[in-house]
């Protein structure tokens, strides 16, 4: 086979996470609300990293107090510990995403990227399963889904995530093309004909 087994797509996310959830002791949603003054600094780290200058990006986040971070603040400092190789620090950051809101389903999706990458499905599964939860509109978190199953030869569970990323976003190559690959390994090889066939449609409708 010409590809990897699966793609994972980098998809610009701002997340917050944290392991230790702090919830209130009522059953309210706690609403994070930036100060006017950070808000600006938020702003023009948001101006610079969309213009690749990352090291200024960076180190405006840093200058905001921890208690000032939006999930946004510190989803972005993820991204940009992750891109760096630095993915213990980054996972920490997701992690303080969450600790600010804990339905922030992008810190989840990047948290279960970092430990696809890193070869551990079982935890990717866990924070897919999370997005799913709260966002279950969301393709590519279904496709990761899928992905994490395909590395555990869980075929059967791909096959339905797969099928559920492709009635959300048809237009992707690479679901059809993973999908292909799990029917292969169901022996259904008709089936498997079907979606390469799709797959190979849709990278010459894109040359």
């Amino acid at each position: 086979m010409k590809r990897l087994l699966y793609t994972l797509f980098a998809i610009l996310l701002s997340v917050n996470c944290t392991f230790a959830f702090s919830l209130p002791t009522k059953k309210e949603p706690v609403i994070f609300t930036q100060s006017e003054q950070y808000q600006n600094i938020t702003n023009q780290a948001n101006v610079f990293y969309a213009g690749n200058d990352i090291k200024s990006a960076f180190n405006l986040l840093l200058s905001i107090p921890d208690n000032e971070r939006s999930p946004q603040n510190w989803l972005l400092l993820g991204n940009i510990l992750q891109d760096e190789g630095k993915l213990d620090e980054a996972v920490f950051m997701y992690n303080k995403a969450i600790e600010v809101d804990e339905k922030y389903y992008k810190a989840y999706y990047n948290l279960g990227n970092i430990y696809l990458n890193d070869g551990k499905p079982n935890m990717a599964i866990e924070q897919y399963k999370k997005v799913i939860k709260l966002k279950p509109e969301y393709a590519y978190a279904h496709y990761n889904l899928g992905c994490a199953y395909i590395k555990l030869a869980k075929y059967g569970k791909a096959k339905y995530e797969l099928l559920t990323a492709i009635d959300l976003k048809n237009t992707v190559a690479d679901f059809h093309y993973n999908l292909a690959y799990v029917y292969k390994q169901l022996n259904k090889e008709k089936n498997a004909q079907t979606y390469i066939d799709y797959y190979n449609k849709l990278i010459q409708d894109q040359i």
